[in-house]
């Protein structure tokens, strides 16, 4: 989904969630959107997956589609090295609100 789509879909949608993901050892930021119906989008450009340096980036461009809350969602390997399931494929409980 690119930044004007999502712009669009936040001004005629009012159910989704908007997922800021970050990797353990990684200093990159990725936004991830769930409709309604389930479906996930990564935040593109020019067809790419858009990568943020910082959160103030991320915000910023969140804030200009109109978007003033998110999740931070941190993926870390520890469990899945140790034979655990990953705890951030359930993201009720994985996940931090953003408020900006």
């Amino acid at each position: 989904m690119e930044l004007n789509q999502l712009k669009a879909f936040v001004e005629g949608s009012g159910n989704f969630e908007i997922r800021v993901i970050t990797h353990s050892g990684s200093r990159f930021y990725q936004v991830e959107l769930e409709d309604m119906e389930g479906a996930r989008h990564m935040l593109t450009q020019r067809g790419k997956p858009m990568l943020f340096r910082a959160l103030d980036d991320v915000y910023l461009e969140l804030a200009r589609a109109g978007i003033h809350r998110a999740y931070l969602v941190q993926h870390v390997p520890h469990d899945e090295m140790i034979g655990r399931d990953a705890h951030y494929s359930e993201p009720l409980t994985s996940r931090m609100p953003l408020v900006f």
